[in-house]
C-alpha cells in the first residue's frame, strides 16, 4: 500500500467497509473519517473502524488519499470545506455512482497541487450506515475510473492500485458513458423497484396482509432494492437526469411491446422474449458478477 493516511468523509456501508478492507489485509495504513452528524459519528467510534474527527480539517490534515463518502449531492460543500486543508500531493477520490456531474462539481474546488481521480465501486447492499461495512464487500466486484484530461497518470494508477488491494477489479470508462451504463444496470431498476412497492403499498391498504404475508421471490428483490439510502437515491437521479430520462424512455417502449403482445396473446413473442432475458441473466453468472446462491454480495 503506497498510501500512509486515508480520510474518510461520510462514514456509511461504502467508508466502513473501506475500512475494514484495509485492515483485513493486515495494512498499517493511517485511518480517519468524519461525518457531519454527531450520531453518526458516535456509531463509527464505537465500532472503532477508523479514527474518528468532529471537524474535516481534523480529519484530512496529512492525509495523502481523501475519499468523498457522503452522498453526491453533498459532495461539493464537502470538498469545499476540506480543499484549504489537503496537503500538497495528496490524491482526491470518491464513491459516487454519477460521475459527469461530480466530475463538474470537484474539479473547480481541488487545489492546486492536488490530484482528483473520480471512481465508483460498483459494490453496496441495501442497508446503509457505519454498521453495514464488511470487509469482503469489494471482493471480486468492478470498480470503475473515469479519469480526466486533468487527472494525472500517476494518481490515477495509484488509486487503481488502492482498489485492487481491496479486491476490487478496477476498469476506466468516460464518465458519460459510465453515466448511461449505470443507468441500464442500476438507477433505472431501482427507480422501477421504486415504483412497484408504491404500487403494492398503494394496493396494500386494502388488503394489506395479503402483500406482505404472499410475496414471492419476485416482489421481495423488488423490496430489497427499493430499501436502499433515499438521500443517496434522491441524489443520483437529480444529478443524472438525462441518462436516466433516456433509460426510462426506453423501458417504457419496451413495456408498451408486453403489454400489446399480452393483449393479442401473442405467446410465441413471449417466449422468445423471456428466453432472451433469461439468457441475460446467464451472462451475468459467468461473468462472476452473481451466483445462483443467494445474497451475493452481502453478509452472510
Amino acid at each position: 500500500m503506497s498510501f500512509k493516511h486515508v480520510a474518510l468523509l461520510g462514514l456509511g456501508l461504502i467508508a466502513s467497509s473501506i475500512s475494514l478492507a484495509l485492515k483485513r489485509n493486515g495494512s498499517e495504513i493511517k485511518i480517519t473519517g468524519f461525518s457531519r452528524s454527531k450520531e453518526t459519528r458516535h456509531r463509527a467510534n464505537k465500532i472503532g473502524f477508523c479514527e474518528v474527527f468532529e471537524s474535516i480539517k481534523d480529519c484530512v490534515s496529512g492525509a495523502d488519499l481523501i475519499i468523498l463518502c457522503v452522498p453526491v449531492g453533498a459532495m461539493a460543500d464537502t470538498m469545499s470545506v476540506a480543499a484549504p486543508y489537503l496537503s500538497k500531493g495528496a490524491i482526491v477520490t470518491d464513491v459516487g455512482s454519477v460521475k459527469a456531474h461530480i466530475i463538474r462539481e470537484i474539479n473547480p474546488r481541488i487545489p492546486k497541487g492536488v490530484s482528483f481521480v473520480p471512481a465508483h465501486p460498483i459494490a453496496g447492499t441495501e442497508n446503509s450506515g457505519p454498521e453495514a461495512g464488511f470487509a469482503s464487500l469489494f471482493d471480486g466486484r468492478w470498480c470503475i475510473l473515469t479519469p480526466t484530461s486533468e487527472t494525472s497518470i500517476y494518481a490515477t494508477l495509484k488509486v487503481k492500485d488502492f482498489w485492487q488491494s481491496l479486491g476490487a477489479t478496477v476498469q476506466e470508462m468516460d464518465a458519460d458513458h459510465h453515466d448511461l451504463v449505470l443507468s441500464v444496470t442500476s438507477h433505472a431498476p431501482h427507480l422501477i423497484a421504486f415504483t412497484m412497492v408504491g404500487v403494492a403499498d398503494e394496493f396494500a391498504q386494502v388488503t394489506k396482509s395479503e402483500v406482505i404475508n404472499y410475496s414471492a421471490a419476485g416482489f421481495r428483490d423488488f423490496t430489497r432494492l427499493a430499501a436502499s439510502d433515499p438521500i443517496m437515491w434522491r441524489d443520483i437521479f437529480v444529478n443524472n437526469k438525462d441518462a436516466a430520462l433516456e433509460i426510462l424512455g426506453r423501458f417504457t417502449e419496451e413495456l408498451f411491446r408486453l403489454q400489446s403482445a399480452i393483449r393479442r396473446k401473442d405467446g410465441e413473442f413471449l417466449q422468445k422474449y423471456f428466453e432472451r432475458t433469461r439468457e441475460l441473466r446467464r451472462n451475468i453468472i459467468e461473468a462472476g458478477q452473481d451466483t445462483s446462491e443467494p445474497n451475493f454480495g452481502r453478509k452472510s
